[in-house]
């Protein structure tokens, strides 16, 4: 279970130090997800083969939705997959922009090989395999640089051609840009791949130079997307993971903001299943209230009947092959063997002296007096009992003559903590967050936290 590579190690212990999740490794410490293995390896098949599949995951708040989504994200891309996290929000990321969720998912996007700037890789790798398989050809002479351009430009329309049907700009861009390469125009290659990512305010001339006009809008991006997936299979990827990250901040936007998002979500589905995205893989995180609450899910009825799920009196017997599929509240004992796990993997200088001081029965302790803190909500503890845990056994590694039963004293300070783990632990922020009751009137004026 434990990696073999140290760097490794740190690099999980480093995040979990600073209170965040790890980028990488998530699997040797994710406990309680054995259930969904088989069925996500199944759908991550099917959309390898060329099908577009879509998937909702539902759990309250600390039930470890995003640590789920991350945990899928690393089993996809050991299987060859792109994946991109994209968190939804009305001011930032609203989910019926599909402009906006593009860029947000090509910024994020990553691969086994390239967690940074994996979209400009890909494009430089399908750049050489087109020139490698241009160069190949009888009667090509490698040196006419120009020759070879052209030849690239036309075998690039060809692999392009069905999502040129749809979004001509996508290809004329990028054999534009290659074109720029050949030519050593790099302010001209950039600003193209730049406007391929969908970045906004890509200099005029750049985009003349390849008779593009405008920037990436709502229709467009569907058409990039499609384009993306092409580009990935083409650099020998499996597909795609979408991951649409805390979709129930729907609720709380305006009313004609949210009907716009859920007929978007609504859209993207049916694109789905009509084949129209093929290899992608799209996982959308949610709370209960958004799937069956009149805010959310419910209150387009289309929607709604696509996500429906019938779910098993006694969660054990959920099938994990529902279009829905919920999470469990984090248990007291699940949370303990969290810390085992990231106990045993720890980069110890003296793996005796940690495997005294901090016994299963220390991990009890200090479980229990987290959850404590935080009111006893065990699901809200994984964060700040990871992060106390690695500081623990800094402190034993570094120092022989330290003994937690003796020295060490738990501390949270409000300071720490989310919003969250401020609202579990029942600390009061600001005036804001004293509960009053209005008659039904929540704060903003509306009633039932509808805006409109």
């Amino acid at each position: 279970m434990t990696p073999k590579s140290p760097l490794k190690r740190r690099e999980i212990v480093d995040s979990l130090r600073l209170g965040a999740v790890p980028r990488h490794g998530l699997e040797l410490f994710a406990v309680g997800l054995d259930p969904f293995e088989k069925v996500i390896d199944e759908e991550l098949e099917a959309s390898a083969s060329g099908r577009g599949k879509f998937k909702a995951v539902r759990g309250e708040y600390g039930t470890g939705k995003t640590f789920f989504a991350s945990w899928l994200e690393h089993r996809a891309r050991q299987r060859g997959f792109a994946t991109t996290l994209v968190q939804i929000s009305e001011s930032d990321t609203p989910l019926y922009r599909m402009e906006t969720v593009y860029r947000r998912a090509i910024e994020g996007l990553q691969t086994k090989e390239w967690s940074i700037g994996a979209f400009r890789s890909l494009v430089d790798r399908w750049f050489y395999n087109l020139e490698e398989e241009v160069i190949a050809q009888p009667g090509t002479d490698a040196n006419d640089a120009e020759a070879v351009s052209q030849a690239v430009g036309k075998l690039l329309e060809q692999r392009l051609a069905t999502v040129s049907a749809t979004q001509p700009q996508f290809a004329a861009a990028l054999r534009r840009c290659h074109a720029a390469r050949v030519k050593e125009e790099h302010a001209i290659a950039e600003g193209l791949v730049a406007w391929l990512m969908g970045q906004p305010n890509v200099a005029a001339d750049i985009k003349r130079a390849a008779g593009l006009k405008g920037d990436v809008d709502h229709d467009g991006a569907a058409g990039f997307l499609r384009g993306l997936l092409e580009l990935l299979k083409q650099t020998g990827r499996a597909g795609l993971v979408l991951v649409l990250d805390e979709v129930e901040t729907i609720q709380r936007v305006r009313a004609d903001s949210r009907e716009k998002s859920l007929n978007a979500l609504r859209q993207l589905i049916d694109d789905l299943s009509a084949g129209r995205f093929p290899g992608l893989y799209v996982l959308i995180t949610g709370t209960p209230q958004f799937f069956d609450g009149m805010q959310g899910v419910q209150r387009l009825p289309p929607l709604a009947q696509r996500l429906q799920t019938e779910f098993a009196k006694d969660p054990k017997f959920d099938s994990a092959r529902a279009v829905q599929i919920r999470l469990q509240p984090f248990s007291f004992e699940r949370l303990v063997e969290v810390g085992r796990r990231v106990r045993d993997l720890y980069p110890s200088d003296h793996p005796a002296r940690i495997a005294t001081h901090v016994n299963d029965a220390l991990l009890v302790s200090l479980a229990r007096g987290v959850a404590g803190k935080l009111g006893g909500k065990v699901g809200i503890a994984p964060r700040l009992y990871l992060k106390r845990l690695v500081g623990l056994l800094d402190q034993v590694d570094e120092h022989a003559e330290f003994d937690p039963l003796v020295h060490y004293e738990l501390v949270v300070a409000m300071n720490e903590m989310n919003d969250e783990e401020r609202d579990a632990a029942g600390v009061i922020r600001t005036v804001a967050d004293i509960a009053l009751d209005l008659g039904g009137e929540d704060r903003k004026g509306g009633r039932g936290g509808e805006l409109e």
